[in-house]
């Protein structure tokens, strides 16, 4: 005869709590101790308990699912290194509260129009919106779909009605270009990334603030606009080679930007550091492994993904949207050391 499946009494039981404690563990919810927390996991693992999500969704209205939504093109959350560990971090953040990952990509109209009609269609309880960009139109359909979003960055715009987690930009930017200033360079150049993403806007105003506080002028010639693509990175150093031949630190809005004018500065003849400083952003794995290694403002990726999700689930159980900005640090390596 088989074994019968185990039920939340088995397990409020086994943990020595109310039925009602184990219930609101299962769903995310406040009011829960950390040790009623533990004990119910616990508990959980030795009766070997699994929800039955379909009666779950019948009862509670809600599909126990959470969509990591990537507004990049498909390629990027392989490339770029940021993305893969936001996602691990989500994955696991949602994993401790018996939460569901669904990955949408959504860069083009028709993968646009695709999640419009998916999130409409109540298979999510929520949305973790990452690298949103300003003036994209999915923005404002998903405010008008009404479903819980919590974003990675301020949505530029929007910061009013969708709540965010945050590294500190701007403050990384400018102890990473003051960093440079302390080292005795002058002709301090910047790589930015997109303009219409906060990231970009607030690690360029960063990099300005430095300098101004410094006494050293913003020259335009110093600044190549660009967006998170490596390419983007040894296209820049090229072109700031040409209008400024003279540089002598490079302060990158990522690291994948950073790796990528490395190769371009020692075709050029220029030895970095002796000759150019390279300043990254991020402290992705991609910083330590370059030649010479990236000296890099670490942003904590594994605690805006818990943040993220936090937010979220409480967004979802109607509590009032929040952002919340982290804070950054400079790793020195070999690039440019202290």
């Amino acid at each position: 005869m088989s074994r019968k499946r185990p039920t939340i009494r088995d397990v409020a039981r086994e943990a020595g709590v109310s039925y009602a404690t184990v219930s609101r563990v299962l769903n995310g919810r406040d009011w829960v101790s950390p040790e009623a927390v533990r004990a119910v996991r616990d508990a959980i693992s030795r009766t070997g308990y699994t929800t039955n999500q379909h009666a779950r969704s019948l009862a509670t209205g809600r599909s126990g699912s959470i969509a990591f939504l990537l507004t990049e093109p498909q390629h990027l959350l392989f490339e770029d290194p940021n993305f893969s560990v936001l996602l691990r971090g989500v994955a696991q953040a949602l994993s401790d509260r018996e939460l569901t990952l669904i990955l949408m990509i959504a860069s083009t109209p028709e993968e646009r129009s695709r999640t419009i009609a998916f999130l409409n269609g109540g298979h999510v309880d929520g949305v973790l919106l990452v690298s949103p960009h300003s003036g994209d139109p999915l923005l404002k359909q998903l405010v008008t779909a009404q479903v819980p979003i919590v974003a990675c960055g301020r949505v530029l715009g929007l910061e009013d009605v969708m709540s965010s987690v945050s590294a500190d930009d701007r403050a990384g930017a400018r102890i990473a270009t003051e960093h440079l200033i302390t080292a005795g360079c002058r002709r301090i150049a910047t790589i930015t990334g997109p303009l219409d993403t906060s990231g970009g806007v607030d690690r360029l105003a960063g990099y300005t603030d430095a300098l101004m506080a410094h006494g050293l002028p913003v020259d335009q010639d110093l600044i190549v606009h660009g967006d998170w693509r490596r390419e983007n990175g040894a296209s820049g150093m090229r072109t700031l080679l040409d209008r400024a031949p003279d540089v002598d630190a490079v302060f990158a809005a990522s690291d994948a930007i950073a790796a990528a004018t490395l190769p371009v500065l020692r075709d050029a003849g220029r030895a970095v550091p002796g000759d150019v400083r390279v300043v990254g952003f991020d402290d992705s794995g991609l910083a330590a492994t370059t030649e010479p290694p990236l000296s890099t403002v670490r942003q904590p990726l594994e605690r805006i993904s818990e943040e993220m999700v936090r937010l979220l689930v409480d967004v979802i159980n109607g509590r009032t949207p929040l952002s919340v900005t982290v804070p950054t640090s400079l790793v020195l390596r070999t690039s440019s050391p202290a």
